[in-house]
């Protein structure tokens, strides 16, 4: 069910970046599946508004890491990607970063180009070294996962 948050987290913040409005503008119109038990909901409203709140931070970081790509020139659905999943790591403890990561390449196969996976997994590798969590992937990737 997380996935799926996920998913319409990033719609969410795709809207909201290319129509430059707030999430509030944007959640009026976005249905939840009835089908989500509540911690869903409350997991993809944390996202939404957590990402909203945090965005210029986030930005920050993101611009850090990713040498040589200004946000403004990424594409709008990897750059969407990479909010949610650095919001994931830096403010959800948690969550696993390996699992962010995990969750963030798969969203950019599924909606960005060719290269979005390769492109966000490279960004959040860097990301986690620079925020030191690099240990916790390691031990993620020792025990088989």
């Amino acid at each position: 069910m997380r996935r799926k948050a996920r998913e319409l987290a990033l719609q969410v913040l795709f809207q909201k970046d290319l129509r430059r409005k707030g999430v509030d503008d944007i959640l009026p119109y976005t249905p939840l599946p009835a089908s989500w038990d509540e911690d869903t909901r409350s997991f993809f409203l944390t996202l939404v508004r957590g990402v909203e709140e945090k965005e210029r931070e986030i930005d920050r970081l993101i611009a850090e890491i990713a040498e040589g790509w200004p946000l403004h020139r990424m594409a709008t659905i990897d750059r969407n990607i990479l909010r949610l999943a650095t919001y994931e790591i830096v403010f959800l403890p948690e969550i696993p970063a390996s699992v962010s990561i995990n969750e963030a390449v798969e969203l950019g196969k599924k909606y960005g180009t060719e290269e979005s996976g390769r492109f966000i997994n490279g960004v959040l590798g860097r990301l986690v070294r620079h925020l030191g969590k690099s240990k916790e992937l390691e031990e993620v990737k020792g025990n088989g996962s």
